[in-house]
């Protein structure tokens, strides 16, 4: 019993003694130096990766802009995993843990991880080659996976894709099989204009050629004048003529909407009306006549 009281005294007297509470607050202390550090850190490297990349242009080294934006914040955020992981183990030095048989643990964990965990392989390889071969970038408008949008963010794992309508789409690289990316190139507007057969085909290419020449004063993404393909159908009620226009990328659909509301407000002002279906009604009576004179035309 006596033992006990002693054993109970000791680490009240330990825990109430000055020598528990000034290892608490050097450990303490350690801690916050180190998460301090750790953040400095990592806001002086993001900045020092911004300058390096603001130079791009006169540097030995010239990359495109959108390549910059993915190369930034990849470089980010691997700085960031190592510093914080650094952190996480010195401040596990600081509780007198053996970092040492962690790491090698966590190895092992992670090999083990690896074989079972293909499709995180997969990922990140196919993470890797999506950005040194500059597959698609921050920024670009791109079709993948079924999902239409501007890329967000680009990881060794996912790429992050916003779609127009506001939704964001994180797709593991794995499922990246097939890209279209519409920001490499310049885009192609194609737009079909119906025109009733009473109207003149010389006549209406006339006024769209009035109105073409304007356009790109007009809009800065179109590259150049549009170009009118001539007659590209023979419809029931109509013919249709194509015009087509080079744009800057991504805009080949702005380029269709606008071309197409400037020439339909030309071609009405000018008197030339969109055709619209038609329907003939006939009474019985009128009905009967026609069959009437259909059978005197037939004798």
């Amino acid at each position: 019993m006596d033992e006990i009281n002693d054993q109970v005294t000791n680490a009240w007297d330990y825990i109430t003694g000055p020598e528990l509470w000034r290892l608490l607050l050097s450990s303490a202390l350690q801690i916050i130096i180190i998460i301090c550090l750790a953040l400095i850190i990592v806001k002086v490297t993001r900045k020092l990766v911004d300058k390096l990349f603001v130079n791009r242009t006169t540097g030995p080294i010239r990359i495109s802009e959108r390549r910059e934006n993915t190369l930034k914040k990849l470089i980010k955020n691997v700085i960031a995993y190592v510093v914080y992981f650094m952190a996480i183990v010195m401040i596990l030095g600081v509780f007198e843990f053996e970092v040492g048989p962690l790491l090698a643990g966590a190895g092992v964990l992670g090999l083990a991880i690896g074989f079972g965990a293909q499709n995180l392989v997969r990922d990140i390889i196919s993470g890797f080659f999506i950005i040194f071969e500059d597959q698609f970038s921050v920024g670009d408008y791109v079709a993948v996976a079924g999902i239409e949008g501007t890329v967000e963010e680009i990881g060794l794992r996912t790429t992050k894709v916003l779609s127009w309508t506001g939704e964001m789409n994180i797709i593991p690289n794995g499922n990246l099989t097939q890209v279209t990316n519409y920001s490499v190139h310049n885009g192609l507007s194609i737009v079909d204009i119906n025109i009733p057969y009473e109207s003149d085909v010389a006549d209406v290419e006339r006024i769209i050629q009035e109105v073409a020449v304007t356009l790109p004063e007009k809009y800065d993404f179109l590259v150049g004048t549009p170009e009118i393909i001539g007659v590209q159908n023979l419809d029931v009620s109509h013919f249709v003529i194509r015009v087509i226009a080079d744009t800057l990328p991504g805009f080949q659909w702005a380029g269709e909407r606008n071309i197409r509301k400037e020439l339909q407000d030309k071609l009405y002002k000018s008197g030339i009306e969109l055709p619209s279906p038609r329907v003939v009604l006939y009474s019985k009576e009128e009905r009967e006549d026609l069959k009437r004179e259909n059978r005197g035309q037939s004798h």
